[in-house]
């Protein structure tokens, strides 16, 4: 084996390590820091999946959103599994990384933070709740808008914070 197939699968190895991680990160903070009621959840299991999605792009950012979600549903249920909400976190992790994958700028972080507290977890979540619950969409909306416009601010510092300040400086996320 040569030592570019061999650096090559360190490399692999690593990011899949560090993903790993992510998602065990994941799933503690959905599952056990999160405030939980029918209709909304508030806590930071998005912090690992945005991570993800910077530090190793768009396929390990929805690989992480997918597997924490149903990992975290498989091991500590909090209801009936449904798919919607995998594919949610699924495409968060896309859009994080697809927005802010190896070029982070403050600009990026903003747009992908509205895109996926307003479109995702909006306008998305609201429907699979909606259809789980056989609420009208429209009576699910106003503490879901005040929850993700509140939300919006609190994404891109944060993301901001542990991104720029902290993990971008460390030889595993570069």
């Amino acid at each position: 084996m040569t030592k570019n197939k061999s650096s090559k699968k360190k490399s692999q190895l690593t990011i899949l390590v560090s993903v790993a991680l992510l998602v065990a990160i994941n799933v503690i903070l959905t599952r056990f820091l999160s405030i939980n009621t029918t209709f909304l959840r508030i806590g930071f299991g998005f912090l690992p999946v945005a991570i993800a999605g910077i530090a190793f792009g768009p396929v390990w950012g929805l690989l992480c959103g997918a597997v924490g979600d149903v990992l975290g549903m498989m091991i500590f249920p909090s209801g009936e599994f449904f798919p919607g909400f995998t594919l949610t976190a699924i495409l968060t992790g896309l859009v994080f990384g697809l927005f802010l994958g190896k070029k982070y700028t403050l600009a990026r972080n903003i747009i992908s933070c509205c895109i996926v507290c307003l479109l995702l977890n909006l306008c998305l979540d609201t429907l699979w709740l909606s259809i789980m619950y056989g609420e009208a969409f429209v009576v699910l909306l106003p503490a879901r808008i005040i929850k993700s416009v509140i939300n919006i601010p609190i994404y891109v510092a944060l993301i901001h914070i542990v991104w720029k300040n902290a993990l971008s400086k460390l030889d595993i996320f570069r």
